[in-house]
């Protein structure tokens, strides 16, 4: 019932509406700004005369420029053929339960998974024997980022509340 009242109001004097808007006069378009006058031509004899001019004071300026370059050392392609970008140092890990999927060098500075959780749980279980200098220590990554992945990172907890009687209410 809605949808009717509103087409009758929608579709109220259409065609007056739209003759109306339709003979609206058009809007002015923006003035454009004024073109400068084309230059000479390239085949132009005073464009090509300027060309092949030598400047006395440029040539003597180049000539005092020394450009010494050398070659950057030769890459050799590791087994995979992947040229190496840039040297890093890699560890090893400490292997998970998975062996073979598990990755088995990391940058210096980097941790994988696996690690973070089973040192926020050494940690968690014995603070005075895992402590944060032993952890930056053992994983090669900076103290500030061991103190902030141990206040911050927090791994799953489960609690379970006890249910509530009607009778401790």
């Amino acid at each position: 019932m809605g949808a009717r009242v509103t087409r009758v109001y929608r579709n109220f004097n259409l065609e007056s509406r739209a003759t109306r808007e339709i003979s609206k006069d058009k809007p002015t378009s923006a003035p454009r700004h004024p073109v400068a006058r084309p230059g000479p031509l390239p085949d132009d004899p005073q464009i090509q005369e300027e060309i092949r001019k030598k400047n006395d004071k440029l040539l003597a300026l180049l000539k005092e420029v020394y450009v010494d370059s050398r070659d950057p050392p030769v890459q050799v392609k590791d087994e995979g053929g992947i040229i190496p970008s840039k040297q890093q140092e890699y560890r090893l890990t400490k292997l998970g339960h998975l062996r073979d999927l598990d990755i088995s060098s990391i940058p210096k500075g980097k941790i994988s998974v696996v690690e973070v959780l089973t040192l926020l749980n050494n940690h968690k279980l014995s603070p005075q024997t895992w402590t944060t200098e032993k952890i930056a220590k053992e994983y090669n990554i900076d103290l500030k980022e061991v103190t902030s992945l141990l206040e911050f990172f927090i791994p799953f907890a489960v609690e379970i509340f006890p249910p509530k009687n009607r009778k401790a209410l």
